[in-house]
Parts: structure tokens; sequence; C-alpha cells
């Protein structure tokens, strides 16, 4: 299917779900709190030990928002156009960060893992994470997908969806959404089952837990949003919030093997359901707005921090107090910059490539 023309009606965005871009961006600073806890704690004396959830929740609304922006567009806009305002709308922010994991891998103070590789073996990690190629293969960022900006694994996945997207799942009936979604589901029981835990995706071990994770959550918010199954109620943005953190604040325990799955076959879908038909006060919308805004930059910009932070604690041991400040005080930091990177950044270069689009058009 070849790119057809980009009309004003084909590219103009539909009305946003505020709440639901807030509740994205709340689930944003709870996964860079989780990082900074995860360096300095176990799991079991980490405050918000399942932060990693927030991957999952991600999914899960990105399947919503996909159905809702896509569904009744993609036949006249064509695969290529949509697999490409799709690469414009992510690619951007995955070049950045990739750029600024290599400037921490080669320029942290605390450690000399640079040192350890040849400039060839650099460039080609870097080329891989450049491409969104999965190359699991540097041991001192634990063997992560994408070893100069570890979150980029979930992306690659959410690559991954897009493309499945446009090729079956658009013109999939809501029985065939049902039956793929109930397939995944048992496929997230039984890895919960099997590992004890569902915080796998991001390594070369895990590569195929991010394929049960992404194809859930994806399928069951793309089906939410198809099934209409949109909630009425009078909770807030500030109720929600509260619901979803709810979920990264539950304690770890031997159960996590069943809670985990419950929170993510369940919970989540439940909250993308609520989200989209709650009434949101209009005092917080533009909270809504720009928490919505620096999510995506902030998700894909804060490890290059998270790297010098390990380096930095395994060097001095900081004392709790030490450590609270340096937590909330570079999570803080970590949403300013990501506001400048969406500011000077992704929206001009967005732009930019979105007019180049429209031209060759």
């Amino acid at each position: 299917m070849n790119a057809k023309t980009l009309s004003p009606e084909l590219l103009k965005t539909k009305e946003h779900f505020h709440i639901l871009d807030g509740l994205r961006g709340v689930a944003a600073v709870a996964i860079v709190i989780f990082h900074f806890m995860e360096v300095v704690y176990i799991p079991a004396k980490n405050f918000i030990g399942h932060g990693f959830l927030a991957v999952d929740f991600f999914f899960c609304l990105s399947g919503f928002v996909i159905g809702y922006a896509y569904d009744d567009r993609i036949g006249k806009m064509g695969m290529a156009t949509f697999l490409k305002t799709r690469l414009i709308r992510l690619h951007p922010l995955v070049v950045l960060g990739s750029v600024l994991g290599l400037l921490a891998f080669l320029f942290d103070p605390f450690s000399l893992h640079s040192e350890l590789y040849s400039a060839g073996r650099i460039a080609l990690v870097f080329l891989s994470s450049i491409l969104m190629i999965p190359f699991p293969v540097v041991s001192e960022r634990y063997f992560n997908l994408f070893s100069f900006n570890a979150p980029a694994w979930s992306l690659f996945w959410e690559y991954i969806a897009n493309f499945v997207y446009v090729l079956v799942l658009y013109k999939a009936t809501r029985n065939l959404l049902l039956i793929l979604t109930i397939l995944a589901g048992i496929a997230i029981c039984y890895i919960g089952y099997t590992y004890g835990a569902l915080l796998g995706g991001w390594s070369g071990e895990t590569f195929w837990h991010g394929c049960a994770r992404i194809s859930y959550s994806f399928l069951a918010g793309l089906l939410i949003f198809r099934s209409k199954w949109i909630i009425r109620t009078k909770l807030g943005f500030v109720g929600l919030s509260v619901l979803l953190l709810l979920a990264f604040l539950m304690p770890d325990s031997k159960w996590n093997w069943i809670t985990e799955p419950l929170v993510v076959l369940i919970y989540f879908p439940l909250l993308i359901c609520l989200g989209a038909g709650a009434k949101l006060q209009e005092g917080l919308k533009k909270l809504c707005v720009f928490s919505g805004n620096i999510s995506y930059p902030l998700y894909m910009t804060h490890y290059m921090v998270l790297w010098i932070f390990a380096g930095y604690y395994t060097a001095h041991k900081p004392d709790t107090s030490q450590l609270v400040l340096i937590i909330i005080g570079g999570t803080a930091l970590l949403v300013a910059f990501a506001y400048v990177v969406m500011k000077f950044y992704d929206i001009p270069v967005r732009k930019y490539l979105m007019n180049k689009l429209k031209k060759a058009s």
C-alpha cells in the first residue's frame, strides 16, 4: 500500500483524553523514581518496587490511543504514511536518548567502562541503539537490549506493535481481538508463574517477555476502544492518579507471580476505562497537558543520569538523607530537562519532519 496524499483532514490531531495524558506523566515520573531506587535497594525494600509496571500501563494506553487516533483513517492514510508518521513521532527521542547514553558511557566521572571497549565496539553498540536493533553485549549495562538507553527496549516493542496494527489489527474484528488478548493474557500468566515476576523484556535473556507484555496490554487497550468500554465516573485526575500509584507502591512479596499479572490483566485496563470516562476539573487541565507532554521525553532521556548516579552511589555510598535529596532533586531536574528537550528539540524536529513528509507526498 503506497502513501496517500497527506490532506489536512488526515493529519489533524483529535481531541485528547486529558486525564489519560496526565496519568501517562504520573507513570513516567514513577518509573524515574523506581529506577533511582532500584540502584540503592533490593525490591523488598524499594517503596516503589513495582514502578516497572508503568511500562505495561504505557502499552495499554498506547493500544487505546492508537485505536482512537487511527482506526477511522488508517485506510485512507495507507500503511507507509502511518509508519512514517509514527516514526516521526517516536524516533527523534530514540536518537537523542542514544546520544545522551553514549555521552554518559564515555564521560561518566565515576566509572571507566568505556576503556574496556574498542572504539569499533562502542560505535556498533551506538549504531544498534540508533537503529533499534537489539544488541545486548555490554555487561556493565547488565546486557540491556539497548545498552546506551535502557528504556528503549519498550520502544522496540512499541514499533513492532505499530507495524502489526497497520498490517493486521486495524481491520481485525472484535472477536479476533478478544481471542488474541486472551492468548496473550495466558502468556503473561505463564511468565509470572515461571519466573515469579513480570520484570523482564529489557535484557537479552528475557527478550520474549517483552513480546508478551506488549501483546496483552496493547491488545487490551485496542479492545477497550473498539468495544467502547468507557466507564463514566466522578473520579478525577487526582483520584485516578492515586489509584495508579497504588499499583506501583504494591509491596513486594512471594505472591508477585499472582499480583503482578492481576494488575496487568485487570487493574490497568480498568484504569484506562475509568480515565477515558472521568470528568476533568478545568483547573487541572494545564497540569494534565503538561504531564502528558513531558512523559515521553522524560522516559527517553532520564537513564543517562541513572547510570551516572549508579556509579556515584557505588563510589561514595551516600547516607539516607543525602539519597532523599538526590532522588527528589534529580527527579525534579529530569522533569525540567524533559520540558527543555520537548520544547527545543522534539517539537521542532517533528514539525520539520512532518513538513518534509507533507511536501514529499
